[in-house]
């Protein structure tokens, strides 16, 4: 049996794990099933809703738990059960959408595995979304903040899909109206999302290493992102993929090869075993 070196593997999911074709790399798999064999813990940490990636990891054979909603949602993969869910109470989540309708853009509110939008069905953004994900959203035709209230809803993440060039003004918009109380980041080209504080992917990959007893300086993280740098600042080593946006590998500790050249496969091989 291998020896190994570091004890907890936690990867992103999308840009990450998965390819741009939207498939796992038959290498990243058998990496992942050597190091689980050794005794290794991998996980993924993800900003897509739990109905989204639960057939993923169980499609990969992942037990365990997984974290979904940038860390807000902790899950046991084989049973269902939630083990952490956090969430925006009904004013917070008003008061985050009632910000995006003031700017006039549109938004997405996940609450407990059902995805609310005010975008039309027939948006191409939001369909490509939907088909990546695999979850079909739920049109709200009244204001979102007033059908939060109505509805009283439990909301784990709040986004707004916009054009890429949208992307990063939105996001200081954001940052400079929400910031100081909720998490607000981005991932993927057109996705702004806003999360709980202290409810980040930061703070996933800290409970999973003291779920598994692993030490935090025996981590490794996996990301491509900007909603990725709390988890890789966590880690007792930080990784970025290749293909990862510029204003987050930067912070990484080394850069894999790309998704698409299965990166997450060299991860596990140079820093899960001894």
């Amino acid at each position: 049996m291998n020896e190994l070196k570091y004890g907890l593997i936690v990867s992103d999911f999308d840009g990450t794990l998965l390819t741009t074709k939207q498939t796992v790399p038959d290498r990243v798999k058998s990496a992942i099933e050597r190091y689980v064999a050794a005794g290794g813990i991998f996980a993924v940490c993800t900003g897509r809703m739990l109905a989204s990636i639960m057939p993923q990891v169980r499609a990969l054979g992942l037990k365990g738990l997984v974290a979904a909603y940038q860390g807000t949602v902790i899950a046991d993969i084989e049973s269902g059960e939630l083990i952490h869910n956090g969430g925006f109470t009904v004013s917070q989540a008003r008061e985050i959408c009632r910000t995006l309708e003031a700017r006039g853009e549109q938004i997405n509110v996940y609450a407990d595995n059902v995805m609310y939008t005010t975008l039309p069905p027939y948006d191409k953004l939001l369909n490509i979304y939907e088909e990546i994900t695999g979850v079909k959203s739920r049109f709200v035709s009244a204001t979102m903040s007033d059908f939060v209230r109505n509805n009283a809803l439990y909301c784990q993440k709040i986004v707004s899909i916009v054009m890429p060039d949208k992307k990063l003004p939105l996001y200081e918009y954001l940052k400079e109206k929400l910031g100081q109380k909720y998490e607000v980041t981005y991932s993927a080209s057109v996705l702004v999302e806003v999360s709980p504080k202290g409810d980040d992917k930061g703070e996933a990959l800290k409970f999973l290493a003291a779920h598994y007893n692993v030490p935090i300086e025996k981590t490794v993280a996996v990301g491509d992102n900007l909603n990725d740098l709390p988890m890789i600042l966590a880690a007792g080593v930080g990784v970025a993929v290749a293909n990862g946006v510029d204003e987050f590998r930067r912070y990484a500790d080394d850069v894999c090869p790309s998704c698409d050249d299965g990166g997450v496969a060299d991860v596990i091989e140079k820093y899960g075993f001894a």
